[in-house]
């Protein structure tokens, strides 16, 4: 059994335009004054990482290496959320997602997709000239407004839409098998692949891709109000990313899963720090010393009560209290009779 690393903290909540949160070495003094030992970084913001740089050159990269290990951290893995989503945005979402692209590329759908894609491409060859095994993105999505089946939704709607993001992840997949590191879909809701049902359908069309791998964030699955242990005993073989994020779900007589549009803090649903909500970290930490994660696990801070400051302060200490440091021998080694080949066939009567 393998001891999971950590803890660790996806700066992507943190960053801001006031020291510590505006560089990397102020963000990376603050992570490990509050006890953390790596950090997830995000792709989109030059003051911490030049993606495009740390994809062509190997001394930058060091650099960028030398600079979080002066803290007494590491990089545990890059970040392409925003990019990944840019990969599949159906038509009714164009505007909202173009902030997520340069600005020169916003009102053209097709070049925003050819980024994104060459976004991916990079971060595949950064992630290796870091030293980094595993990658964490979303799919993005081209059915999520037929996500409720009303009106009927056309037959063929599904596979074909499916299909089509197949094809436009599997030259991006095969990418990351070249430079041998796993992509990590986080499943979420506004993507396509949210649930275990539409990851399978995923995998089908990029033939198991053995890259196609998942980050599993427990939070994303009370909301969905699915069963996040059992989520653990089937796909642990493709879990390679752990975000620890805490959530709620308070279903009443006038609310449930879809929250009646309001905010973040009114609604049935909603994300808290850690220990604030209903996951049992106990049982999901110990399935993952199980089945052997081989990652990090990374603290992502989303609350819409707490203060973000203190949300990080106590997750540091709440993850390093779950880690489970695994076992080297059996319990009962001390009553162990022996290995006798000979006695094993006399008690089997062979």
């Amino acid at each position: 059994m393998k001891t999971i690393k950590g803890p660790a903290v996806f700066l992507a909540q943190f960053i801001g335009n006031e020291a510590p949160f505006d560089s990397l070495e102020g963000m990376c003094s603050w992570a490990s004054g509050l006890g953390f030992k790596g950090i997830q970084m995000p792709t989109l913001d030059n003051r911490f990482i030049d993606l495009k740089l740390a994809a062509e050159s190997q001394t930058y990269a060091d650099e960028l290496v030398g600079k979080v290990r002066a803290a007494g951290l590491e990089i545990t893995e890059l970040s392409t959320h925003l990019q990944g989503q840019l990969v599949a945005v159906h038509p009714a979402y164009d505007q909202l997602f173009d902030g997520f692209a340069p600005e020169a590329l916003r009102g053209n759908p097709a070049a925003r997709q050819q980024w994104a894609v060459q976004q991916l491409t990079y971060a595949a060859k950064a992630s290796r000239r870091l030293g980094l095994s595993a990658h964490v993105t979303f799919s993005g999505a081209l059915l999520w407004p037929y996500v409720y089946p009303w009106p009927q939704r056309p037959a063929g709607l599904v596979e074909e839409g499916f299909s089509e993001l197949g094809r436009r992840w599997l030259p991006i997949l095969d990418e990351f098998e070249n430079e041998g590191i796993d992509l990590c879909y986080e499943l979420h809701a506004g993507e396509d692949l949210h649930d275990g049902i539409s990851y399978e359908r995923f995998l089908t069309e990029v033939n198991d891709h053995p890259r196609a791998c998942l980050l599993y964030d427990p939070s994303h699955y009370v909301l969905q109000c699915l069963d996040y242990l059992e989520h653990l005993d089937i796909y642990h073989e493709r879990i390679k990313m752990f975000h620890v994020k805490d959530a709620e779900f308070n279903p009443s007589g006038r609310q449930g899963v879809y929250g009646g549009y309001q905010s973040w803090l009114e609604r049935a649903g909603r994300f808290r720090s850690l220990g604030d909500g209903q996951v049992d970290f106990k049982a999901v930490f110990s399935k993952m010393a199980q089945y052997n994660f081989p990652g990090w696990a990374v603290l992502e801070w989303e609350c819409a009560l707490k203060h973000p400051e203190d949300g990080a302060r106590e997750g540091a200490q709440f993850i390093k209290d779950h880690i489970i440091r695994v076992t080297d021998r059996t319990f009962d080694d001390f009553a162990a009779s022996g290995i006798d080949k000979t006695l094993n066939k006399t008690l089997l009567g062979l």
